[in-house]
């Protein structure tokens, strides 16, 4: 049976790209994951159908292409899943799938530092949905900071993985403990809060690096950093996307003012 995909919810012209388009605004599309320009036509179609919200489109045509095309298939996966997915299970499957894809395009390609990024992500989130602590009894935790570490030593200027990784830090201090987190871990607060001040300097126009940001301030200090928090997500509510997936950020920043 086919699964059926809910609609982007925003639809904008501006999101749409012909040939030239992409190409053209490609370098701030992919500011925050830093994937290289495709060379293959069909990868570049995979990428236009997940930056108009067009999430089916760009799976199936990244899996038809292949190669580099995973990455524009599993980042469209994930990103479904993560915000417009509203079953719960299939949400969890559609990651769990994804993390598959993104580990397939790892051993092919060991140097793509987005195969790495896009596994840890894939796996973080499904993390997220079961719990943590679940998570860190599967031995789940320590696969995804591998996987952050290998993109960031691929591409330290990786905006997004830097991100992750704030918030790997973040989440895993605040399940089990300063110490035991960095004993075990190696998770510190500092780490997590560097990451993210890293990713917001990479890519200012960041409104997740913000959100991301915010919710570890709160993970990490509760309402002592309420105020910062609260900034933080004003401004990503006032970025301006850029594609699909940043107005689904902006949208979540505006859901946390309400």
């Amino acid at each position: 049976m086919a699964r059926k995909w809910t609609k982007f919810p925003h639809p904008d012209k501006s999101f749409v790209h012909d040939e030239a388009g992409l190409k053209k605004h490609w370098a701030r599309l992919h500011k925050g994951d830093c994937e290289p320009y495709p060379k293959d036509a069909a990868v570049r179609d995979a990428w236009r159908a997940y930056h108009a919200g067009d999430f089916a489109q760009a799976v199936a045509a990244g899996l038809a292409a292949g190669g580099a095309g995973i990455n524009a298939a599993v980042k469209a996966q994930m990103i479904y899943a993560n915000y417009l997915e509203k079953s719960d299970k299939a949400k969890l499957a559609l990651l769990e799938e994804a993390a598959a894809w993104a580990d397939a395009r790892r051993e092919e390609a060991p140097k793509d530092a987005n195969a790495h990024y896009f596994y840890s992500y894939a796996l973080g989130r499904y993390s997220q949905g079961i719990s943590i602590a679940s998570a860190l009894a599967q031995g789940a935790i320590g696969k995804i900071r591998d996987a952050q570490k290998t993109a960031l030593k691929l591409a330290p200027k990786h905006a997004d993985a830097n991100i992750a990784h704030g918030s790997y830090h973040a989440e895993v201090v605040a399940q089990v403990g300063g110490i035991l987190a960095s004993m075990t871990y190696g998770a510190k607060k500092d780490l997590a809060l560097q990451h993210f001040q890293t990713a917001i300097e990479l890519f200012p126009e960041s409104a997740i690096a913000r959100i991301e940001y915010a919710n570890a301030l709160l993970l990490l200090f509760g309402k002592s950093r309420q105020a910062d928090a609260e900034k933080l997500y004003r401004e990503a509510a006032a970025c301006k996307p850029a594609d699909a997936m940043e107005r689904l950020d902006v949208e979540l920043a505006r859901s946390k003012l309400g």
